[in-house]
């Protein structure tokens, strides 16, 4: 991969890490207090526990559709004075057109077996989590997908 692209990927992840976070607060649970990542000041260590099982099948994939499809092109980054590659406000309005468009598209969850959009995999996920920790449920459910 290159450079560009894999800016792309991290931005990717930090959105996803915000929408995971934005989830998990959502039921009640703190994302700062994470179970595999440790706790540091200003990092949402459980956003990031929860991303994990996420990050294959909303980040990777969506990014990788964004580059295969060629929606995302050299012309959409640049190139910062620190040598930092960054997208600029076209790539970045690409891919946030394409990351809602994509969080619209349905699926069946693997664990409910019901319809729902991608972009409620990460609230179902965190509440999913949160009955387990509550006692609701035996245990987590993890989002598995094919």
């Amino acid at each position: 991969m290159k450079s560009g692209e894999l800016r792309v990927l991290s931005f990717a992840y930090t959105v996803l890490a915000g929408d995971c976070a934005n989830a998990l607060s959502s039921v009640g649970l703190d994302p700062y207090v994470g179970f595999m990542h440790g706790d540091r000041p200003g990092r949402a260590s459980l956003a990031l526990d929860l991303m994990e099982e996420l990050r294959p099948v909303l980040a990777d994939r969506f990014v990788l559709t964004l580059i295969n499809t060629k929606a995302i092109q050299a012309g959409h980054f640049e190139k910062q004075k620190d040598n930092a590659v960054l997208l600029n406000e076209d790539g970045r309005k690409v891919f946030f057109n394409a990351w809602q468009n994509h969080k619209k598209e349905k699926i069946t969850h693997p664990y409910l077996k019901e319809k729902i959009e991608w972009g409620l995999v990460p609230y179902v996920q965190a509440l999913l989590l949160a009955r387990a920790i509550r006692g609701d449920m035996e245990e987590y459910p993890p989002f598995l997908w094919k």
